[in-house]
C-alpha cells in the first residue's frame, strides 16, 4: 500500500507480514489501557491474536512508523459478512489520521473479498476525533450507531430490591439446554430493534444462536460465567421469556453480555430482576465493578440501567458499512 501523505515513514501494511514479536508491544500497551480504562484483562484476547499471528494467519492491515510495528486492525470474513474485531494505535502515535488509515486500508483489503456484502465494527478504544466520515472509502454505504460502556459497582446490590413477578421460574441459563430456545427469544426481542440493525445475527433465531456461541465459548467477551447467567420460563405456557448472559472480565470485574425478555413479558420487571441476580452473582464472586455495552437510543435500557446505578464510562459507536 502507500506511503500516507502525512509522513514518508508511516505505511499500512498487509498484517500477514508481520511477526508476532514485531507485534507484541502493541498487543501489551493495548491490554494495558483496556485494564486502566474499563477493569477488563484482555490477555485471553491477546495471547489469541499473538497465537495467530505467529503463525502468519491473521487477517488484517499494521501501521507501520519506520520498522516499527504502532497499530493493528484485523477481521474474520463468514457469509458474506466481515466483522472487523480490533483497532488499535499505540497511544503515543496515535492520530485520527493514523486510525483513518487502519480503517481505510482494512475496508480497501475487504471490499475486494468476492461476495462480500456487509462490514461490522465496534472500537472501543478508538479516538473520538476518528468518527468515520465522507472521508473513508466506501461512505456511501457506512452507519454509525452511537453507543455507551457503562458501570457500577457492586457495592450498590444490596439497595436493589427483590422484584417479585408472578407466574414464572428463574433458573441458571445452560448452553446445553436453553441456546436453542434463546436465540428464538433474542430474534423475537431484537426484531425491528436498532440493535439487529447493528448485528444483524439478531435478526434470525440461527443468527441469534450464532451470536450466543460466541460469547459463551470464546474470549471476546470475557470468560463466561455461569452462576449469573439465567433463564426465565413462564411457568403456564413452559416458553423461555428472558435471559441474562455474563461473563468475568477480570478477577475482580464481571460484564453483561447479553439481556432480553420476550416482548409478550415485557414491563414487569423481568429486566430488572434478571439484572439484580447476575449483580449479585457477580459480587458473590468477587467482581467489584460489573460493565455492559448498549445503543444510546435504547432508552428504555437505559432508564434501567441507570436507575440500577450504572454510569457512563465511555462513548464509543457500532459502524456497519452494508452494500446496496
Amino acid at each position: 500500500m502507500a506511503a500516507l501523505p502525512e509522513s514518508p515513514e508511516i505505511r499500512v501494511v498487509d498484517l500477514c507480514n508481520i511477526s508476532a514479536p514485531e507485534l507484541a508491544p502493541v498487543l501489551q500497551e493495548e491490554l494495558h489501557e483496556w485494564r486502566a480504562a474499563l477493569h477488563w484483562d484482555l490477555s485471553s484476547s491477546t495471547e489469541l491474536v499473538e497465537r495467530f499471528a505467529g503463525m502468519q494467519a491473521l487477517n488484517g492491515c499494521a501501521l507501520m512508523a519506520g520498522a516499527r510495528v504502532i497499530g493493528y486492525s484485523y477481521f474474520v470474513c463468514e457469509d458474506r459478512k466481515a466483522l472487523i474485531g480490533d483497532l488499535y494505535v499505540m497511544k503515543r502515535e496515535r492520530t485520527p489520521e493514523r486510525e483513518r488509515a487502519l480503517i481505510d486500508g482494512s475496508l480497501e483489503t475487504l471490499w475486494r473479498e468476492s461476495g462480500l456484502r456487509r462490514v461490522e465494527a465496534q472500537w472501543l478504544m478508538l479516538d473520538p476525533g476518528t468518527r468515520p466520515s465522507g472521508r473513508l472509502p466506501f461512505a456511501t454505504w457506512f452507519r454509525s450507531y452511537p453507543r455507551l460502556f457503562l458501570e457500577v459497582e457492586t457495592g450498590v446490590v444490596p439497595r436493589l430490591r427483590e422484584c417479585s413477578v408472578s407466574n414464572i421460574g428463574i433458573t441458571n441459563w445452560l448452553e446445553s439446554r436453553h441456546q436453542e430456545p434463546s436465540g428464538w427469544l433474542v430474534a423475537a426481542a431484537y426484531r425491528g430493534h436498532s440493535d439487529s440493525e447493528i448485528n444483524d445475527q439478531y435478526r434470525s433465531p440461527g443468527g441469534a444462536r450464532r451470536f450466543l456461541t460466541n460469547i459463551v465459548q470464546y474470549p471476546g467477551c470475557g470468560t463466561f460465567f455461569a452462576p449469573a447467567s439465567f433463564a426465565v420460563f413462564d411457568q403456564q405456557s413452559h416458553t423461555l421469556c428472558g435471559i441474562v448472559l455474563a461473563s468475568l472480565i477480570a478477577e475482580d470485574a464481571g460484564h453483561i453480555t447479553q439481556v432480553c425478555v420476550a416482548p409478550s413479558h415485557k414491563g414487569v420487571g423481568l429486566g430488572y430482576e434478571l439484572m439484580r441476580r447476575a449483580l449479585v452473582a457477580l459480587g458473590a464472586q468477587g467482581c467489584r465493578t460489573v460493565s455492559l455495552t448498549v445503543t444510546a437510543s435504547n432508552h428504555e435500557a437505559l432508564r434501567l440501567y441507570e436507575r440500577m446505578g450504572f454510569t457512563k464510562k465511555r462513548d464509543f459507536s457500532a459502524f456497519v458499512w452494508q452494500e446496496g
